[in-house]
């Protein structure tokens, strides 16, 4: 691996829609990570099934963290050396999965774990919901409104399950996530869907991997998180510096520019010198 002064934690969901060609001006910034040696790892809310097409459309070699802060996977030897998690005080070598071509940190208990808490949840609290996996084809992608080989990808998840509400009301569909987050449940909404994972967390898995790079490196290189939302905790906890692309309108671009607080820096989706802006905030020394 080559010596790199950061690490690119980066938010593809709104920059590479499914399906779709990625955002104006991406393929051109990731090429540039590559000539600079900066590792840009994927974060999506998408399988890695999913994912396959635009990594090799893209020719993304990184590691990916999929189905948000489900699992971290590696592609295959990229690391020589194993991922430890601390436990009592002490780094001990942590368990890992193969799924498909990668090895896969689990963070999330993998299915059918997610499937069958969601089943005992609905029951407990009588309300009806319909799992993606128990659809028809047909039913799959009038539903995900997608075409359908990506509905069949879709629903084919290593740990999180997709399900929409039948039927309940606004007060049944919150009451239902209070008592996910009382039993340790990560219930996310995902436009009309819904997403339950147990023991999700994005920010673990960026520490996980950035403890991976470390060790690789034999030094700690400066973390960079790029997100498309407001909603920044995930980042704070685990990346040194954050970038956040704003979407404004075209009247408020140009009534300003990049705006930066802290270790936080606000870019505007819509400005023309956007990926200038976030290439040289990643290299900047201090």
């Amino acid at each position: 691996m080559r010596p790199t002064s950061s690490i690119v934690y980066l938010q593809i969901d709104e920059l590479i829609p499914s399906p779709g060609d990625p955002f104006p001006g991406f393929d051109e910034f990731s090429r540039e990570l590559d000539r600079l040696g900066i590792p840009c790892v994927w974060l999506t809310n998408r399988t890695r099934l999913q994912i396959d097409a635009p990594r090799r459309k893209v020719s993304h070699t990184h590691p990916f963290i999929a189905e948000e802060g489900c699992g971290v996977y590696l592609p295959e030897d990229y690391f020589h050396l194993r991922a430890q998690a601390s436990r009592s005080g002490r780094a001990e070598p942590m368990e890992t999965m193969r799924l498909g071509r990668f090895t896969c940190l689990p963070v999330a208990e993998a299915q059918p774990a997610a499937a069958e808490a969601l089943e005992s949840l609905a029951t407990e609290m009588r309300v009806s919901v319909v799992p993606l996996r128990s659809l028809a084809p047909r039913e799959l992608a009038q539903n995900t409104g997608l075409q359908r080989r990506e509905a069949e990808l879709a629903r084919q998840r290593d740990f999180d399950e997709l399900f929409f509400f039948a039927g309940a009301s606004a007060e049944q569909m919150s009451v239902f996530q209070s008592a996910a987050r009382n039993s340790n449940l990560q219930v996310r909404a995902r436009g009309s869907l819904w997403s339950l994972a147990i023991g999700a967390s994005t920010s673990r898995c960026m520490r996980l991997l950035s403890e991976l790079y470390t060790r690789a490196l034999h030094a700690h290189a400066r973390t960079v998180g790029i997100t498309t939302t407001l909603e920044q905790k995930d980042f704070l906890a685990a990346c040194d510096r954050i970038v956040v692309l704003t979407k404004p309108t075209a009247e408020e671009t140009q009534s300003y520019g990049a705006v930066r607080s802290g270790r936080v820096l606000q870019v505007p989706l819509n400005s023309v010198d956007k990926w200038e802006r976030v290439s040289s905030y990643v290299t900047e020394r201090h």
